[in-house]
């Protein structure tokens, strides 16, 4: 026991992070098993893991019909992995530990600063009591509008279940739905198609910023408070994904998979796929027959993601803007990255570097060990159709999005583990994770003299 303990001391926050995730879908793999959690009462082991993961990770991507294969009881497993992964395992903790009168441990606060991305110390327990109860508002305003929408075409009940169910899952960004064709029946619903979208926005711009709106909100107008360069750029980067992909999505697709849809009904469709693209995976167009642009672009949102300390994965809105403004710097040959009329800080703009190549060689490697474990397709053309599949499917568990065009689910054993952890390393971050991997920093060793290189 003291051996345990004394290695939990010892051990990196990014440790006990992935290891506080790990421990979690093991739980979920174990409920899920019960034969009470399916309604056959048996589900294979590797498919309960695979859907325990994608809950806790707030992925989506699923190997069995969610409403159909599971038990109201296995649904409600399900909601509660997700609504623990959407908020934050640590957030949970913190808040038990509040919510009992305990005082929280120093390696907690750090815990939670890797969560909510390294938030001021001071702040973490106004900021985990703000979130709780940002949630609980958010959340049951969500499910009284989507209620207000079922009401019309299921029982009292059963209408009060599916909008819980699909408020919490929107808010989280998981994009698990009890429909087998998510809302595709749905595409031209103004009220659930604006409360989902309104939904997965606020879930995914990233609690520190929500925090820091409302402090906004509520602080004296004397008091001049501005908003940090985080905020601005999480909220500038946002609108510009959103607005511009809808904008290519309507373009390429307003003649072809929304051909037979009156204009507005094709601009709601293409505005909620920009939307649920970068982090939840609901959709109201069949994935397969989008064509090759559109994909294209749905997985370059899906690789962004979300902002840092949402419920979100991929690279970050911040880490595209970080990118951005350094291309921008070095095109207007200037040594130091502005945005907002601030300088930022060089470890923050080698971490933005460091974060993107390794997200591109972590999907790199899983792309070519799926293609590898997985068998060929019998012609040349389906090769290739299958390589797009693949693609799509590893991006999308590495953004935790949860879009799929159906290769998930013919996938064998070894694919499904590798897409496991791929959705486990986009929840957790792939900086997180290469910490865990590569160990601890290293100690500053020799400094050797500069000598330069051709770049280009």
């Amino acid at each position: 026991m003291n051996y345990f303990s004394n290695s939990f001391r010892k051990a990196h926050p990014a440790t006990l992070l992935l290891v506080s995730y790990l421990v979690a879908i093991g739980l979920g793999t174990c409920l899920l098993l019960l034969p009470c959690a399916t309604r056959s009462g048996d589900i294979p082991f590797v498919d309960a893991l695979f859907s325990a993961t994608s809950a806790i990770c707030v992925t989506g991507l699923v190997v069995v019909d969610t409403g159909t294969y599971f038990s109201p009881f296995g649904q409600g497993i399900i909601l509660a992995l997700i609504q623990m992964g959407g908020l934050g395992i640590m957030t949970f903790s913190v808040f038990f530990f509040l919510s009992i009168g305990k005082r929280v441990a120093f390696r907690q606060r750090v815990l939670m600063q890797e969560t909510l991305a390294h938030t001021p110390r001071e702040d973490i327990y106004r900021l985990v009591k703000a979130i709780f109860c940002f949630t609980a508002i958010v959340e049951l305003a969500g499910a009284a509008l989507l209620f207000i929408h079922w009401s019309r075409e299921y029982p009292f009940l059963k209408a009060l279940y599916v909008a819980i169910f699909h408020s919490i899952s929107a808010f989280c960004n998981a994009g698990f739905s009890l429909f087998g064709n998510s809302f595709m029946d749905y595409r031209g619903a103004l009220l659930l198609n604006f409360t989902v979208c309104g939904l997965i926005i606020l879930g995914g711009i990233g609690f520190p910023v929500i925090y820091e709106i409302f402090r906004k909100i509520g602080a004296r107008r004397e008091d001049h408070m501005r908003f940090s360069v985080q905020t601005k750029t999480v909220l500038v980067t946002t609108f510009i994904l959103i607005i511009s992909g809808m904008a290519i999505f309507w373009m390429v697709e307003h003649d072809s998979s929304l051909r037979d849809c009156s204009l507005g009904e094709s601009l709601l469709a293409a505005l909620f796929q920009s939307v649920t693209a970068r982090t939840a995976g609901f959709n109201t167009v069949d994935m397969a027959v989008l064509s090759n642009a559109t994909l294209g672009l749905l997985i370059f949102l899906m690789f962004v993601g979300a902002s840092p300390g949402s419920c979100g994965g991929g690279v970050k809105t911040t880490t595209l803007a970080v990118l951005g403004a350094l291309t921008w710097s070095r095109f207007r040959r200037r040594v130091r990255v502005n945005m907002f009329k601030k300088s930022i800080p060089g470890e923050t703009v080698s971490r933005s570097i460091s974060l993107f190549l390794l997200a591109i060689g972590l999907t790199a490697a899983i792309l070519a060990l799926l293609l590898l474990t997985q068998q060929g397709a019998p012609t040349v053309e389906e090769s290739r159709a299958q390589f797009l599949e693949y693609l799509f499917e590893v991006v999308s568990a590495f953004g935790t999005v949860g879009l799929s065009m159906g290769a998930t689910a013919t996938i064998n054993s070894c694919g499904k583990i590798l897409i496991i952890v791929m959705m486990l390393v986009g929840r957790v971050g792939v900086l997180t994770f290469s910490y865990v991997i590569a160990g601890a920093e290293a100690k500053n060793g020799i400094e050797y003299a500069e000598e330069n290189i051709m770049i280009g």
